[in-house]
C-alpha cells in the first residue's frame, strides 16, 4: 500500500494568525500530534503540511543575521507557528 513520506509535502502561506489557526486545526484533525513541530503537521492521511506566515522567507532570508537566528530559535520551540512570537524574536524583544 502506498504511504506518504516527508519527501512530499505541501505548504500553506497564511496572511494572519487566524488563518494559521484555521488551517492548523482543519489539516491536523485526525493527524498524528507527534508529527507537529516547527509549523509542520501531518493530516489524517499522513500527508505533511507546512503552515507558515506569509513573509517568513523574508524574516529568514539572511540566515546569519541576528534577527533571523533569533526567529529560527523561536520557531524551533513551536508546534503551530505564532506570528507575534516570531516577530518579537526577530526584533529581539
Amino acid at each position: 500500500i502506498f504511504q506518504f513520506t516527508e519527501a512530499l509535502s505541501l505548504q500553506v502561506n497564511c496572511d494572519d494568525q487566524a488563518e494559521i489557526d484555521h488551517y492548523w486545526e482543519k489539516l491536523g484533525e485526525g493527524g498524528d500530534p507527534k508529527a507537529q513541530q516547527c509549523g509542520w503537521l501531518k493530516d489524517k492521511y499522513g500527508l505533511s503540511w507546512q503552515v507558515e506566515p506569509r513573509g517568513m522567507e523574508e524574516m529568514l532570508k539572511e540566515p546569519e543575521s541576528a534577527g533571523a537566528k533569533r526567529a529560527m530559535l523561536a520557531l524551533l520551540e513551536m508546534k503551530k507557528l505564532d506570528i507575534a512570537g516570531l516577530e518579537r524574536a526577530f526584533r529581539g524583544e
